[in-house]
C-alpha cells in the first residue's frame, strides 16, 4: 500500500507473539474489538518459536490507543514492543526503499551522499545515521556518535561474523565499491531481521551510484 491518506489517528503497533496458527488473528481480533482498523501487516522477523510482527492501525479516537495496547497484551503470550504514531501518508517499507533507491539514482551525483543518508534515515526510522570513509565523517543525520568509535566498535565485533548485529539497535553497512562504510541508531527500538535485509539491499543499490 502506497501514499495511502490515512485517518487522522493512525499507529504503528510492533508486537512479539507466539509462532503458532491463530495468533496473528487473536491479535487483529483485540484491534478490532476497540473499534482498530488493520491497514497493513509486515513480519519482521520469526525464529525461537517467536515471531515479530509490525501492524499499521487506524483508529476513530486517538484515546483508544492505550486500550489497544491493553487487549493485545491480554493474549496469552504476546507483548507490544512500542507504538508510534504516523502523521501524513503511509507507504510500506519495501515501496519507501524502493522509492527512495529511484530518488537517489536521480539526484545529481554531488548530492547522492546527503541523499543516501537522508534514505536511510526515512527507511530505518533512526535518530541518528553516519556514512563515513575510514574514520571520516562523510555525511550524517542527527547526534551520530564519532566515525571513529563506531569504527572501533565494528572492528571489535568483526570475530562475531555479522558486525551488524553488534548491538540489536544499530544498523550496520558496507558500500566496498565506493570505499565507505555506514550506520544508523535508534536508541531503544530493536533492528529486526527483515529490516536489515531491507537496509541491505538499498545500501547494494546505492553503493554503485554513489562509487
Amino acid at each position: 500500500m502506497a501514499n495511502t491518506l490515512l485517518p487522522v489517528h493512525t499507529v504503528v503497533i510492533r508486537v512479539w507473539l507466539p509462532d503458532r496458527p491463530g495468533a496473528l488473528g487473536q491479535v487483529a481480533s483485540r484491534i478490532g474489538a476497540v473499534k482498530g482498523d488493520v491497514l497493513a501487516i509486515e513480519i519482521l522477523e520469526v525464529g525461537g518459536g517467536r515471531a515479530v510482527d509490525e501492524l499499521v492501525v487506524a483508529l476513530p479516537d486517538a484515546g483508544l490507543v492505550d486500550l489497544m495496547v491493553t487487549e493485545v497484551h491480554a493474549i496469552d503470550g504476546v507483548s507490544v514492543e512500542h507504538v508510534r504514531a504516523i502523521e501524513g501518508d503511509y507507504t510500506d517499507g519495501g515501496l519507501l526503499a524502493l522509492s527512495l533507491a529511484a530518488e537517489l539514482a536521480e539526484a545529481a551525483p554531488s548530492q547522492r551522499l546527503d541523499t543516501l543518508v537522508e534514505s536511510v534515515a526515512r527507511i530505518t526510522a533512526a535518530d541518528w545515521v553516519l556514512l563515513a570513509r575510514g574514520v571520516e565523517t562523510v555525511a550524517s543525520i542527527g547526534n551520530a556518535p564519532s566515525a571513529d568509535w563506531l569504527r572501533s566498535l565494528l572492528v571489535g565485533s568483526s570475530h562475531l561474523g555479522d558486525p551488524r548485529a553488534t548491538a540489536g539497535d544499530l544498523f550496520w553497512a558496507e558500500l566496498p565499491t565506493a570505499g565507505l562504510w555506514l550506520a544508523a541508531g535508534r536508541p531503544e527500538r530493536p533492528a529486526h531481521d527483515r529490516e536489515r535485509v531491507r537496509i541491505n539491499l538499498f545500501v547494494r543499490l546505492a553503493d554503485a551510484l554513489v562509487a
